[in-house]
């Protein structure tokens, strides 16, 4: 999928030194990492409309070695992405399904990321 990054190795621009957790390089694939003993040390995010505009692409893989909860998430995407910070309110949706800023986000999981949206 182009358009995609990890979050495993370095970008200067977006995250800091190799092997820093959070920094972004090009991958083909969102896909969840595994790690050495086959389990996912990754989560697969996606992004949609204004957020995918932010980032400068539909999706990445982040390290995560551990769960996080949705709102720890969004404060690390805010800290890389700042112009996500300024944004009112974010929604989830892991593994396809709405989650609030409460629920656990697992390594392997995937994690969509948007704006809310209404319609008429």
């Amino acid at each position: 999928m182009q358009g995609v990054e990890s979050v495993a190795s370095a970008d200067p621009a977006r995250a800091g030194d190799p092997g820093e957790a959070g920094a972004v390089v090009p991958v083909a694939d969102p896909a969840p990492q595994a790690g050495p003993r086959g389990q996912a040390q990754s989560i697969a995010l996606v992004y949609f409309a204004r957020i995918a505009e932010i980032t400068g692409r539909r999706g990445e893989a982040l390290d995560c070695p551990q769960p996080l909860t949705g709102a720890e998430l969004l404060r690390q995407l805010a800290g890389r992405y700042p112009e996500m910070g300024a944004l009112a309110r974010l929604e989830l949706a892991v593994n396809q399904e709405h989650a609030g800023l409460d629920a656990t986000i697992h390594p392997g999981d995937e994690v969509a990321v948007f704006e809310p949206v209404t319609g008429g």
